[in-house]
């Protein structure tokens, strides 16, 4: 096994194991990373658990002794074909600049497909815990935290061009191009998206968002639940999962965030965060993002209501990512999910949103809500 830099020309230098670990037996490939990372364990002691809530890589937590209590050592194996749309180089100096500002976990090396990296203890967040306001009010505060980095950190001293229009790009052109049959089975048959009616809105979009004035910031880019860990004993989150982070548009990290208020593995719109609440994350949103950016913290109505417009058309954006994201995944991924469903349920709720959503503003908002 050899060990070397991570040759990315980035700022950030990582460990990098030369392992490559099957997916379908990772036992052996995981005690070759652990020989090195954790030379005091016992090959004999070491306890492997795998987690479920993934659905495009592999993720599992090993460690001696008992998980609750005692050091772990988190292994996620990319899924297959991940790399036609992610960047994995960008991905590791995510995870290092957010560690760096105390907003991620440590990465401790990277290997032929995949990374270990600290286990970070508290619960993945679930329904319940998404509406409750003392947690998602520390969900936009750190969302805050994350957006104030500045440009200076990532070795650039202007804001990135935003990665949403080049991605969207980008996966509708492997959809396109990709004649791989689909590796799992599908519960039943199951009508796919138009991507003629995909890239119709998508320009439609593009034309619409593009003269929206919502700041270019670091974003996660993926704030599903699972991606939220909550510590409730030191009253904390931390988010996790940085495949997908980059520079992008404010609100459509938020927009993002708000959409998964309604679920993966059955999508319920209904769901969808009421205005209320998301008076109140924004709120709680602004007042961070403008303390940890040395502005002043407060917080005014008309700056809550301009953010909450953006984000609701940005929200529709977020649809057609995530829709096409799955009909690739669905080509490709042999993790067993129903990618097509999920394509065709992020698919009607763009729809269903759309009309409201568009005629969002802060005239119309203000006009029916006069007490916000």
């Amino acid at each position: 096994m050899e060990m070397i830099r991570n040759p990315n020309e980035g700022r950030y230098k990582s460990l990098h194991l030369d392992v490559c670990i099957d997916e379908r037996t990772p036992r052996h490939g995981i005690s070759q990373l652990l020989k090195t990372l954790r030379p005091e364990w016992k090959p004999e002691d070491i306890q492997v658990k795998a987690f479920t809530e993934g659905i495009t890589n592999q993720l599992m937590g090993c460690y001696v002794g008992s998980m609750t209590e005692d050091p772990v050592v988190l292994v996620r194996i990319y899924g297959q074909m991940t790399e036609l749309f992610l960047d994995r180089d960008k991905e590791l100096e995510m995870f290092q600049v957010l560690h760096t500002h105390g907003c991620g976990p440590e990465l401790f090396c990277s290997f032929s497909n995949g990374i270990c990296y600290e286990f970070i203890r508290g619960v993945v967040l679930d329904d319940t815990l998404l509406r409750q306001p003392s947690v998602y009010r520390l969900i936009a505060t750190e969302m805050g935290k994350i957006h104030s980095i500045k440009c200076g950190e990532m070795g650039t001293s202007t804001p990135g061009t935003p990665v949403l229009w080049s991605r969207l790009s980008q996966f509708l052109n492997l959809v396109q191009s990709s004649d791989a049959p689909k590796p799992q089975r599908s519960s039943g048959h199951v009508e796919t998206p138009s991507l003629k009616v995909i890239i119709t809105e998508m320009e439609e979009l593009k034309t619409l968002l593009t003269h929206t004035n919502s700041p270019v910031v670091l974003c996660h880019n993926d704030l599903l639940t699972k991606n939220v860990i909550y510590n409730k004993e030191e009253g904390t989150v931390k988010f996790i999962d940085y495949e997908y982070a980059d520079f992008n548009y404010q609100a459509y990290d938020i927009g993002n965030h708000f959409n998964e208020f309604a679920g993966i593995d059955n999508v319920d719109s209904s769901l969808y965060p009421s205005r209320e609440l998301q008076f109140d994350w924004l709120s709680a949103y602004l007042e961070s993002f403008k303390s940890c950016s040395a502005a002043d913290s407060t917080v005014s109505r008309d700056e809550v209501l301009e953010l909450y417009v953006q984000v609701c058309k940005f929200s529709l954006v977020a649809h057609l990512f995530w829709c096409l994201w799955a009909l690739l995944q669905a080509k490709h991924s042999t993790i067993a999910f129903d990618f097509n469903r999920y394509a065709m349920a992020r698919f009607n709720y763009y729809f269903e949103k759309k009309r409201e959503f568009l005629g969002c503003s802060r005239r119309s908002i203000s006009a029916g809500h006069a007490d916000i």
